[in-house]
């Protein structure tokens, strides 16, 4: 049995990424592409949450997919609450210009907990079906099938009108506009931040496979939990 002060880079690294996350989550991505305003479609946050799952990864290359998953609910309980505190301690030193809700934090926190729960354990489950095939098999699938279902249950639980049981609904949100700011297609403003979030977490998929095969090429094989 491998002493558990082994798996705290992980934890450590684990919590930093979802804390960095909520934070950077709260500043749009300013700049235009064209016609297309980015800060209507993406926050700083997608850049940074796309790295809890090759933390997960590593983790379940290295110590195997029991160890993966109690990391994954040290960071179901770092995204829950941060969700809720973190907000309102940015507004308060002046860092955002808005203040949320109560009972809106808690249906972020609710969104953001159970998407993170939900898309980490498949990232384990599915990468734990491939490790033996080919090295990069493993990590991306996990990653891109896990950023669909993340986004889908976050996006969906935090404005979908369909889950106003959960909190009160942001009507912004739920404003008709075009599809993407630029598309003919009217649909609510939600689907775009979403769309511009998964298309950030697809791409650090991909980015991500830089550091994970520097470092599990060190590792001659996985160590047993």
């Amino acid at each position: 049995m491998q002493s558990s002060a082994r798996f705290l880079p992980f934890v450590a690294a684990m919590a930093l990424v979802v804390v960095a996350s909520n934070i950077l989550v709260q500043f749009p991505v300013q700049g235009r592409f064209g016609a297309l305003n980015l800060a209507d479609l993406l926050t700083w946050g997608a850049f940074t949450y796309p790295f809890a799952f090759l933390v997960t990864d590593l983790a379940n290359r290295r110590y195997g997919p029991a160890v993966a998953r109690r990391i994954v609910f040290v960071g179901f309980m770092a995204a829950v609450l941060c969700s809720i505190v973190v907000p309102p301690l940015l507004f308060r030193f002046g860092m955002i210009e808005f203040e949320t809700a109560a009972d809106r934090l808690v249906r972020i926190a609710a969104a953001s907990g159970t998407a993170f729960l939900v898309g980490q354990l498949l990232d384990v489950s599915v990468f734990n079906r491939l490790r033996q095939q080919a090295w990069w098999r493993a990590p991306v699938l996990s990653s891109l099938s896990s950023s669909v279902i993340d986004t889908a249950i976050f996006f969906s639980i935090a404005f979908a009108a369909a889950f106003a049981f959960v909190g009160p609904d942001d009507a912004f949100a739920l404003e008709s506009a075009p599809l993407l700011g630029i598309i003919g297609v009217e649909t609510a403003r939600w689907v775009s931040w979403a769309i511009g979030d998964l298309g950030v977490k697809l791409l650090m998929a991909v980015v991500a496979l830089i550091p994970y095969r520097l470092v599990a090429a060190r590792w001659s094989r996985p160590a047993l939990a």
